[in-house]
């Protein structure tokens, strides 16, 4: 809606009616919830529903970057562990013959540590994907307009007569 304004005129009075000059952005409150939704079925959609597609890359690689070391660190658990077991049984064929017990365990524990940590950040970076998503979904409905304004203001004291600085908030209508 522009700038309206119609004129009645009958035989007593002119009257004039102004309606509203600011333009009314329609906002859906569901689009915050579907953006968090789509972005829970797959990484990324929510962004690509906010049309932010640079985000998608990020996404990917921040995800993709956990749960590669999540299976780096599960496969070299699983590598000591079995090494470990075989130690138990008797045999030292394995190509991690030159450790002793001790640094078997050790190894177990420190890999297994580094999976579970990585499994955290994984499940972290996918929370964050769909809160991202959803924050950035109730943002673009955020009213920005030019009418909205902060500026540094000087004004004189009335005591002092000296100038003090402030900030206004401005809203004009």
């Amino acid at each position: 809606m522009g700038n309206t304004t119609v004129f009645a005129q009958t035989e007593k009075e002119t009257v004039l009616i102004a309606t509203d000059t600011l333009k009314s952005n329609d906002i859906d409150p569901l689009t915050p919830a579907k953006a968090a939704f789509y972005s829970a079925i797959l990484p990324g959609l929510g962004q690509a529903y906010n049309k932010k597609y640079w985000k998608i890359p990020i996404v990917y690689g921040a995800i993709g970057t956990s749960v590669y070391f999540y299976l780096d660190n599960n496969k070299k658990y699983h590598r000591y562990r079995d090494a470990y077991k075989s130690r138990l049984e008797g045999l030292t064929t394995d190509d991690l013959a030159f450790l002793d017990n001790d640094r078997l365990i050790a190894g177990q524990k420190f890999y297994q540590r580094n999976r579970d940590l990585s499994a955290l950040v994984t499940l972290a970076l996918y929370a964050l994907n769909i809160l991202d998503a959803n924050v950035d979904a109730a943002l673009l409905q955020f009213n920005v307009d030019e009418n909205l304004s902060v500026k540094p203001v000087l004004y004189p004291n009335d005591v002092t007569f000296k100038t003090n600085v402030g900030l206004t908030l401005n809203y004009n209508f």
